[in-house]
């Protein structure tokens, strides 16, 4: 299994002295966090797309086998409501395609007002170009049925796993060879991380990204390295 854990972000101030070097410039940050961890998702390709200049800096300073998931555009997710995006999905996916091979996955995050739409969901998932991986983010608990594991599982697209800081029951479903959770919960145990750690292990994904949320006080690295050694003891 590969496991490419990381973090929801890696610009924050708040992490100088607990994770990166107290004087470090924030041009410098992506290469020192390329050093630490495999995978970074970047939030704000949510708002705007970068330009291309933009995308091969953060390939040049990250290493080889180092893996961006992005946000996809909420023109997409929220604006279109994944009704008659073509245009812009293809908009978008001519932009980020320049960031191959270092492109690891685009999120599709839903709103939370967004109740589930099979037809519309089968409509938008022959969009997706081939080599781009999809996870899906379903915020609406009407989502979670096995017509719609069917359909992603169709188009080799993955279902996002998203533990927040709430009482849902989370559904883990393998729906495609790869995994991708966002883990966003404030105060993680280690038997919370040993927990997580052992549903990926049953699950049997090849690749699963796993993303930490907490920018504060550099909790967000620290429990994703944390993650990393706990996946390396029980798999080893």
């Amino acid at each position: 299994m590969n496991l490419l854990v990381g973090t929801s972000g890696f610009s924050y101030q708040e992490w100088k002295g607990p994770f990166y070097p107290s004087d470090i410039k924030p041009s410098e940050m992506l290469e020192f966090y390329g050093t630490r961890l495999p995978s970074v998702e970047i939030n704000n390709t949510f708002y705007r797309l970068p330009k291309p200049d933009v995308l091969q800096m953060w390939s040049n300073q990250t290493p080889d086998g180092f893996k961006f998931a992005l946000k996809a555009s909420r023109r997409i997710t929220h604006f279109k409501r994944l009704l008659n995006a073509g245009d812009v999905m293809e908009y978008m996916c001519n932009i980020i395609k320049d960031l191959h091979p270092k492109l690891g996955a685009v999120l599709f995050q839903l709103p939370p007002n967004f109740r589930k739409n099979s037809d519309r969901l089968k409509k938008f998932l022959p969009l997706v170009p081939n080599g781009i991986r999809a996870a899906f983010e379903f915020r609406h608990e009407s989502w979670f049925d096995r017509e719609i594991y069917d359909l992603l599982e169709s188009a080799n697209c993955a279902l996002c796993v998203a533990d927040n800081s709430t009482d849902e029951i989370v559904p883990v479903v393998k729906t495609t060879d790869w995994g991708y959770l966002r883990l966003r919960r404030p105060d993680y145990t280690d038997e919370d991380l040993l927990r997580w750690a052992s549903v990926i292990q049953e699950t049997g994904w090849n690749d699963v990204f796993v993303f930490f949320k907490h920018k504060d006080d550099g909790a967000g690295p620290r429990m994703a390295e944390q993650f990393r050694a706990i996946i390396d003891s029980v798999t080893n």
